[in-house]
């Protein structure tokens, strides 16, 4: 049986053509309580994923973003699933390409395992315990590893859609010069690639924003830390994160 991370790339890649099925085609949003956008997209992709979970991993709970914004009020497990069906649901409204299909397994409290597809993009980012591996389009999956910082100092990212200016004044403490803003957990990615060095966020996001992001980071051999440098941990209540800080190879 293939390895936890590349049966979740398989199901993020079914997820993911079903979102491109909509892309591009005057896709409308609807408006959560939380006055995030939802479109057919979302759903769509959220209930594939949620029925190949169901036969690959049954009886496994699974914690999925549109699920509980209908009021799921899910409990976090000691291993669960958490599921964002399309991360950047503004950067797909928008059509720049810049969204991902997010899965991550969590045991007691930290990302074990994760996959993350930009199916725009065509790059198919996964993790488990046997490493990180990216897959461009059809091509074979290859291993990555997140780099050192260098000596010219660390390339920034940043989030496109929820800048603030908590996060520009740390980057600015840093002396941080070279800062690209960037839509969904595809951040994480491109510091498990060695694309990049850093990505700060200091307002509120959710665990199924960051989980899958932060197991292929994890795996490339990155870190990722609250924003004072504790731990950074998944089945917090109403499943919230705080601030935190991401990087590459320390």
């Amino acid at each position: 049986m293939a390895a936890t991370g590349a049966r979740l790339a398989a199901i993020a890649a079914v997820a993911g053509r079903a979102v491109m099925a909509h892309y591009g085609r005057g896709e409308t949003a609807q408006f959560k309580p939380d006055h995030s956008p939802v479109t057919a997209a979302d759903r769509e992709a959220e209930t594939l994923i949620l029925a190949a979970l169901e036969k690959e991993f049954p009886g496994v709970p699974v914690v999925a973003e549109e699920a509980e914004a209908a009021g799921a009020n899910s409990k976090p497990a000691a291993r669960f699933f958490l599921v964002d069906p399309l991360d950047g649901t503004r950067e797909f409204l928008k059509g720049n390409g810049e969204f991902t299909v997010n899965i991550a397994l969590v045991e007691n409290g930290v990302p074990m395992a994760g996959a993350v597809f930009a199916p725009a993009l065509g790059r198919m980012f996964f993790a488990d315990g046997t490493g990180a591996f990216e897959q461009a389009g059809d091509g074979a999956a290859r291993r990555i590893e997140a780099r050192r910082t260098p000596a010219s100092g660390p390339a920034a990212l940043c989030s496109r859609s929820h800048d603030d200016s908590q996060t520009q004044a740390y980057l600015e403490k840093l002396g941080t010069s070279d800062v690209t803003a960037i839509g969904s957990s595809l951040k994480f990615c491109l510091l498990a690639a060695g694309e990049a060095d850093l990505y700060a966020r200091a307002s509120r996001t959710m665990e199924w924003d960051t989980a899958a992001g932060h197991a292929i980071l994890a795996a490339a051999g990155g870190i990722v830390t609250a924003w004072d440098g504790g731990e950074f941990r998944y089945g917090k209540p109403g499943f919230a994160n705080g601030g935190f800080i991401a990087r590459g190879r320390v």
